[in-house]
């Protein structure tokens, strides 16, 4: 049985990512670190909709997942609506980041 558990915690936006990479390493100048960022992105989104996997050994693996066709529900009227399948970005922790958020303190 799986339990889901939300942890409190900060949500960092993109900005927040860059000046914290800006702020540990001395070498590049933060428009060349939002560039890198930006074009990561970028690229990353260009292969999965192309249907490409992406592995970053150590950290993950982001992929599609299909969702199939099924009958929802419209909350204000609570009609039923057919719903098309759809693919969906799915992201799967590497075992090295897994271990990282498990860490004890």
């Amino acid at each position: 049985m799986f339990y889901l558990l939300e942890i409190e915690g900060k949500s960092i936006t993109k900005s927040e990512l860059i000046e914290r990479i800006v702020t540990h390493q001395g070498l590049l100048s933060p428009k060349d670190v939002e560039l890198t960022i930006k074009t990561m992105l970028e690229q990353m989104s260009q292969a999965l909709s192309t249907g490409d996997r992406i592995e970053i050994r150590g950290f993950g693996s982001f992929s599609l997942h299909f969702l199939a066709p099924r009958v929802g529900r419209n909350p204000k009227t609570g009609d039923s609506v057919s719903l098309d399948g759809k693919f969906v970005p799915h992201f799967k922790p590497g075992k090295e980041l897994r271990d990282r958020v498990n860490e004890e303190e």
